[in-house]
């Protein structure tokens, strides 16, 4: 069953005041008031055609609307159109500030400092704006982004958004191919790139990378160089890289000098006109180019920073993301709260294993966002970020990626802060927001997820299609909502589309995550659903196992996977383990004790075996599906799609695995 890992005591409650400022309590008040959030959920997925508009007004929606129609075909899923009559600019919305505080403002891991006020911003995103009018860039074409997480990436997606274009994005660790698999299929008029980039400590050279990618993407009318290289830093010029101009002589060419205060124009669209185009991991094929329209995206990323996470001008936001993970479309969108947001370009722990705590108390952050690894790997390192700066504005803390674990939790409320909000979000590229996330006004409990996201039928499915509570099963949303794919890139008759979410439950999306639903009315995600195991017919989620082994301090991180043996399946683990740790039997005995003594017998693995590495998708997720085609001897079909595929190897023919 999925309960409460201690239902005693809530870890943090809000107080009165806390809860009476918030916006998501002012929502209430104007639009159901007296509602606790519960009916308040209830109201916002049974009457979406009053819930939806109402957070178009709360949150001040920029836009025009003939019609008073808010869903059309709402029986239809998918199928179902929102807003049909309205018509909005995403990159409008995001600009709608245009005084001299700081909207973005950013860090790399040297602690080099850039800002950008919001009228500087606007005035950089007309010069963009007006370098790729000069391009020929209409409504509709594609421009995509190979770039690392710095204010160029977030200039040139408003530049192309204000005019209609489609913004795409991948990190510059994405190799040439995997950047090519997903790119080709979008075919960008101009593709931004940067020339380099460092983390941890090294630099790259992307221009050969460049090179190759630029001459494999059909249509491709121009290259920009984005310098991400510092000075001295560079070997040289472009090297014959088709297309390739330097970003200051294209911008140059485009009529607006630097500085100068020029203003962008918008052109207003329909409300599901495209947006984004985000990739899923690939890890199965060819990844999956999903389309996001303008005004979903806008209206869910309002709905969750203003109500869910209570996000103001008052905000500096920050999540470490790179421009490959929907976080950072999740994160730029807070400028349409009027918030700064702070980027970081680099890797979390360098120089220091803290110092992402200490740019969060030089730039006085009050909402940080991270991965559910990230904290569990500065536990292990020791890091107190409480004992070592202040962090006095921090009032929330975000945490997405995986599932957080309970011992995560606590670590958080002892060596963080006391008082902060600790909200574990979960979502995803395909629908570029979340399904269940933070409550500003509610208690956190441990090992939870807070509540589902307003306005998202979400519920748990038995194999039955039974919607249960205190039961694992299926992560499910039973009716539409606004940030539903638009299609998928090249797939005229949807049938792809189709497939991937609705094909188990016909008329409703079932999401791929295992999960249960608690007695607080939250949320504990298991892991994935197409990785769950199934020892003796039992279904069990990965991230049960690793919530309890990763509570060792050896144990930096695990891995598990089912092997097909003796016509059943029995649970192997893999384990990486500090620098200069060996795993013996006593450690193997230690992991089988805390996993059964806080699961059940058929999580104990069978077989505990020590590698240095584990494989990960290029988003950074753990790739449970290829450990286990490389121990059945099975082909990996797109290791490319993976950030470390020569990690695999370690994997192969083990003779622990044969006995």
């Amino acid at each position: 069953t999925v309960r409460s890992t201690r239902i005693e005591a809530p870890l943090w409650t809000p107080t009165a005041e806390r809860v009476a400022r918030a916006r998501l309590t002012r929502f209430a008040a104007r639009y159901r008031p007296g509602a606790e959030y519960t009916q308040l959920w209830r109201w916002s997925v049974e009457h979406p055609e009053e819930f939806w508009p109402a957070v178009w007004e709360f949150c001040g929606v920029i836009a025009s609307r003939k019609s008073p129609v808010v869903l059309a075909d709402g029986d239809k899923m998918p199928g179902a159109r929102w807003f049909p009559e309205a018509r909005l600019n995403f990159a409008e919305n995001l600009l709608r500030h245009a005084d001299d505080r700081e909207a973005l403002v950013a860090w790399d891991e040297r602690g080099r400092r850039r800002a950008l006020s919001f009228a500087e911003l606007r005035h950089e995103v007309a010069r963009w704006q007006a370098a790729l009018r000069r391009e020929g860039v209409r409504p509709g074409d594609r421009v995509a982004g190979w770039l690392p997480n710095v204010p160029e990436a977030v200039i040139a997606m408003l530049a192309a958004t204000s005019l209609g274009a489609v913004w795409s994005s991948c990190s510059p660790d994405f190799g040439a191919r995997a950047v090519v698999e997903r790119f080709a299929q979008i075919k960008p008029r101009v593709l931004v790139a940067a020339d380099g980039y460092r983390h941890g400590g090294d630099v790259f050279d992307l221009r050969e990378r460049l090179s190759r990618v630029a001459m494999a993407l059909p249509g491709l009318k121009r290259v920009v160089l984005v310098g991400g290289l510092g000075d001295g830093e560079r070997a040289g010029g472009p090297m014959g890289i088709l297309h390739a101009e330097p970003a200051e002589d294209w911008l140059a060419a485009g009529g607006i000098a630097a500085g100068a205060a020029a203003e962008p124009e918008f052109l207003r669209l329909p409300f599901d006109h495209p947006l984004y185009v985000l990739y899923s991991s690939g890890t199965v094929g060819l990844p999956k180019a999903i389309v996001h329209g303008a005004g979903g995206t806008l209206l869910q990323h309002l709905k969750e920073h203003a109500l869910h996470t209570d996000i103001g001008r008052e905000d500096r936001v920050y999540y470490y993301t790179t421009c490959g993970w929907m976080m950072w479309n999740w994160l730029v969108s807070a400028l349409a709260s009027g918030a700064t947001v702070v980027l970081y370009d680099g890797s979390p722990l360098a120089p220091r294993a803290d110092s992402q705590w200490a740019m969060a108390a030089a730039e006085r952050i009050s909402v940080f966002g991270v991965s559910a690894k990230y904290l569990a790997l500065i536990e292990k390192a020791g890091v107190e970020p409480a004992r070592d700066h202040d962090l006095s504005a921090l009032r929330a803390i975000l945490s997405t990626g995986s599932p957080l674990a309970a011992h995560s939790f606590d670590y958080v409320y002892e060596r963080v802060k006391r008082d902060v909000h600790l909200a574990s979000i979960t979502g995803g590229t395909d629908l570029v927001s979340c399904f269940a996330l933070g409550n500003p006004t509610a208690p956190v409990w441990r090992g939870e997820i807070q509540c589902r996201g307003l306005g998202m039928a979400v519920e748990v499915f038995d194999g039955q299609g039974r919607s249960v509570v205190g039961e694992p099963g299926e992560l499910v949303c039973t009716r539409p909502f606004p940030t539903m794919p638009l299609r998928f890139w090249n797939d005229p008759d949807g049938s792809r589309y189709r497939a991937a979410y609705f094909e188990r439950f016909p008329g409703v999306w079932r999401h791929g995550d295992w999960a249960g639903r608690t007695v607080h009315d939250g949320l504990v995600v298991l892991g994935r659903s197409d990785a769950t195991l199934n020892p003796g017919g039992v279904r069990i989620g990965t991230a049960e196992i690793y919530r309890q082994v990763e509570r060792l301090p050896e144990v930096l991180e695990c891995l598990a996977v089912g092997q097909d043996w003796e016509e059943d399946v029995r649970v192997v683990l893999f384990v990486r383990l500090r620098d200069r740790l060996t795993l013996d039997e006593p450690l193997r005995e230690r992991i089988r004790r805390e996993i059964l003594a806080h699961t059940s017998r058929h999580h104990v693995p069978r077989k505990i075996l020590q590698v240095p590495d584990l494989p990960r998708t290029l988003s950074g997720k753990l790739s449970e599906l290829a450990v286990r085609a490389v121990i059945h001897g099975r082909a990996v079909e797109n290791a490319e799609a993976l950030a470390t595929p020569g990690c695999l190897e370690h994997f192969r023919d083990l003779p622990e695995l044969r006995s």
